[in-house]
């Protein structure tokens, strides 16, 4: 049985008729008399019996339209619960991030939901391989995950909205010789020790594309996933590193170069289920991602890299 059903029911038995149930709920008194059938099914005492013209409830039937009245109105109960938790503009909303998404994006999110009346937020950090962050939508209302700028699209079974491309840049000491260059290429960094990040993460595909622009492949000194250590590393001498241009801190022992002869961007997209976008509150703390993204970008205005 379901909730159509026992509706039918209880109208049948205060307006005793199919024909009179049919104009009340607007539909043929064929279709009546099949949700009727399909109610009996289930049933195993007869539900309605003949009196003249009249179709009446029986005893067990009136007992099953008593409940029935007791079911629509918890029901309309769930639903109005839904509504209200839909509706909420300070409901609590989940954002995962990878490590430099998480810093430069949550301290903005805090600031802009610090008083009373707006979403409550709850951060956690997720820095997992590429293929894995839609399996984390799942856990959280939203996921600010990365992959490159050529990198397949993420599964259709999850909405991704972008807030930033971000070039990658090549980090190195500010006294290294390349760091009097406005630009690197392939060529000019081929030789050198590399710091770089984990097999089966993003910026990964993007080292395997300098080598195979350069020729030859490339030392991989150290494996480190945080930027921020990365960057420590860079400057005590060993090698150097892919960083991203916006979201990571600058550090003042370093400069960061364009590189050019591949293409070395990332997207930083927020991924979420569909049914998620439906709560109110999720959808500010999105528009506000979205606003932290364009303050964070116009940092940069002129797109240069300043040491």
């Amino acid at each position: 049985m379901d909730e159509r059903q026992l509706r039918i029911l209880r109208e049948l038995g205060e307006l005793g008729s199919v024909t009179a149930v049919a104009e009340a709920l607007l539909v043929t008194p064929s279709a009546i008399s099949q949700q009727l059938r399909l109610l009996q099914r289930s049933i195993p005492v007869p539900l309605t019996e003949r009196d003249g013209r009249r179709l009446v409830l029986t005893g067990a039937g009136q007992a099953l339209a008593g409940a029935a009245v007791e079911v629509e109105t918890a029901m309309a109960r769930a639903r109005h619960a839904v509504e209200e938790f839909v509706g909420r503009p300070d409901g609590e909303v989940s954002v995962a991030a990878f490590h430099s998404a998480g810093a430069a994006f949550f301290p903005p999110l805090l600031r802009a939901f610090a008083e009373p009346g707006h979403p409550v937020l709850a951060l956690a950090d997720e820095d997992v391989a590429q293929d894995d962050f839609p399996r984390l939508t799942r856990e959280y209302d939203l996921v600010l995950a990365h992959r490159l700028d050529h990198a397949p699209p993420w599964p259709r079974a999850v909405t991704a909205t972008t807030l930033l491309r971000e070039p990658l840049d090549v980090a190195l000491p500010a006294g290294h010789p390349l760091a009097a260059e406005r630009r690197l290429t392939p060529d000019d960094v081929a030789d050198e020790p590399w710091i770089t990040v984990h097999d089966g993460f993003p910026v990964m595909a993007t080292i395997e594309a300098i080598a195979a622009a350069a020729g030859r492949r490339l030392r991989l000194a150290h494996r480190i996933n945080e930027f921020a250590v990365a960057a420590e590393a860079v400057a005590a001498g060993g090698g150097l590193a892919l960083m991203p241009r916006w979201t990571t801190r600058p550090h003042p022992a370093l400069v960061l170069r364009p590189l050019v002869g591949v293409r070395a961007r990332r997207h930083i997209d927020a991924l979420q289920r569909p049914e998620r976008a439906a709560r109110k509150a999720v959808r500010t703390v999105l528009a506000e991602l979205r606003r932290a993204a364009r303050t964070i970008q116009d940092r940069d205005p002129d797109g240069q890299v300043h040491s």
